[in-house]
């Protein structure tokens, strides 16, 4: 890496005036070191954003899909560089790493496809005979310049999905990337930079600053910024949401995910799949993912199989170096994170709940857990915990996991595994999340779907097309006179 990462400021790299060291969660070493902007800088990043909103809204489309998907391509050519940045600023283990990756190349291809269709449709308004001779053209177009302010959970592919979108729309975007992980998005950035210049769009199109988080105030009030995108924790969320009443705020916000499996999964195979999957996605990214499987309601007549299944499988995923293919679950973003957690899971014990395997910490790693019989307003079940701790607890019937899963502030997914149509349909009816899985844990997510929360979860969808029309408005034009 270079002594020093620059920033992008309208087209142009530069350095800021105070370093940023960006460390490996998982040993403390310095990684690279890159930079906080200066006042200046983010004034320019913003201006030029501003400045170049016009311009941008009107670039054909052809011009924003031939751009998106040469960014794909690039980014698919630099796979393994990604990688090592994901893996050495995050913590990730290069499986899940590499799989980011992957989804950030798909999400740039499917920018670049559904700008290729984003065109507005024609009404016929003579349906009414005060309206003969008429009809409408309706067209969307971008509600302004953009800041897309990114979590450290993710930092390749949630930056990709702020990005993508707003490219596609035309609409420029200052990106603020999380302090712990700016890596990843300024080295997406060398790509997308590369690829404009060639392109000839206007180098306000991106700009990637970092911003001291006490300082991004100022540009979530800027209001040549009319959108802000922010995901992230809740109370940062809300705080954004009630500060800018008057702007498009799109929150993706946290959650605590909960996985229900019926009384019909009742199989070995069925069994042996839920618990494979309940033990993989309780722990990948360290569980520092908000679709993460957090809370398991098993139906009592499966549930001591399903206990004895899920902790087999949580105990052979390897904790480790994350450089090493081997390791499943790397560190958490760093050691204050695995001690809350640490407090959290010792909160629950010293109030009756048992750990089956894990409740450890080492540095900035905490061990996969599985607890039992913990009290149902435990941090551990009321609140987001953000790592690798799952709690299981039985259930008398579908209608009591169901009143649990939704007995939660938060509402993004859920998982339900079932055979049973019915029970699907009532899932996707009764539960109050923006998404229902069936068959599979809550951390699914493809990345074309909408996505997003209900309740403190957030508001507005990601998911390329979704996010395309979150950023835009409809624009009506009346033609008059026509002879249809």
């Amino acid at each position: 890496m270079d002594d020093q990462i620059p920033l992008l400021v309208a087209g142009s790299w530069e350095v800021g005036d105070a370093p940023l060291e960006v460390r490996n969660p998982y040993d403390g070493s310095l990684f690279t070191t890159t930079s906080y902007a200066t006042p200046d800088q983010v004034e320019r990043a913003v201006a030029a954003a501003h400045a170049a909103r016009e311009a941008a809204a009107a670039l054909p489309l052809h011009a924003r899909a031939d751009t998106l998907i040469r960014i794909s391509r690039k980014l698919e050519e630099r796979a393994d560089d990604f990688v090592h940045v994901i893996t050495s600023e995050n913590g990730k283990p290069v499986t899940w790493a590499r799989a980011e990756v992957g989804r950030a190349v798909s999400v740039f291809r499917w920018a670049a496809e559904e700008t290729r269709r984003w065109s507005g449709e024609t009404i016929r308004l003579d349906t009414d005979r005060a309206a003969e001779g008429r009809m409408a053209y309706v067209s969307r177009v971008p509600k302004g310049p953009v800041l897309a302010i990114s979590p450290f959970n993710f930092p390749l592919n949630l930056v990709a999905h702020k990005v993508a979108p707003a490219l596609a729309v035309g609409a420029p975007v200052v990106l603020k990337p999380a302090p712990k992980t700016p890596i990843s998005a300024l080295l997406l950035a060398r790509v997308i930079a590369r690829v404009m210049r060639k392109s000839d769009l206007p180098d306000g199109m991106l700009s990637v600053v970092n911003v001291e988080n006490e300082r991004a105030s100022d540009l979530v009030r800027d209001p040549r910024l009319p959108v802000v995108s922010f995901t992230g924790s809740g109370p940062v969320g809300t705080a954004i949401q009630a500060a800018v009443p008057g702007k498009h705020v799109v929150l993706e916000l946290g959650g605590n995910a909960a996985a229900v499996v019926c009384a019909d999964w009742d199989s070995e195979p069925d069994l042996a799949r839920a618990a494979e999957r309940i033990a993989a996605f309780s722990n990948y990214q360290a569980g520092q993912s908000c679709i993460g499987v957090q809370r398991v309601y098993a139906v009592d007549t499966v549930y001591d199989t399903l206990r004895e299944r899920v902790v087999a499988a949580v105990k052979t995923l390897g904790t480790g170096d994350p450089k090493d293919p081997a390791t499943h679950v790397g560190p958490m973003i760093d050691e204050a994170a695995a001690r809350r957690v640490e407090d959290w899971v010792g909160e629950a014990v010293a109030r009756g709940a048992r750990v089956l395997t894990g409740g450890g910490r080492q540095g900035s790693t905490y061990a996969p857990t599985v607890l039992e019989d913990v009290p149902p307003d435990a941090k551990v079940v009321r609140e987001e915990v953000f790592g690798p701790v799952l709690v299981l607890e039985r259930v008398a019937s579908t209608d009591e996991a169901f009143a649990r899963v939704n007995d939660s502030r938060y509402g993004l997914q859920a998982g339900v595994f079932t055979h049973d149509l019915q029970t699907a349909f009532r899932a996707h009816r009764e539960l109050e999340v923006g998404g229902v899985v069936i068959g599979d844990v809550p951390s699914f997510r493809a990345d074309q779907m909408p996505y997003g929360g209900t309740k403190e979860s957030g508001v507005g969808r990601e998911g390329v097309r979704s996010t395309m029309t979150d950023l835009t408005y409809e624009r009506v034009l009346v033609l008059t006179g026509l002879s249809l």
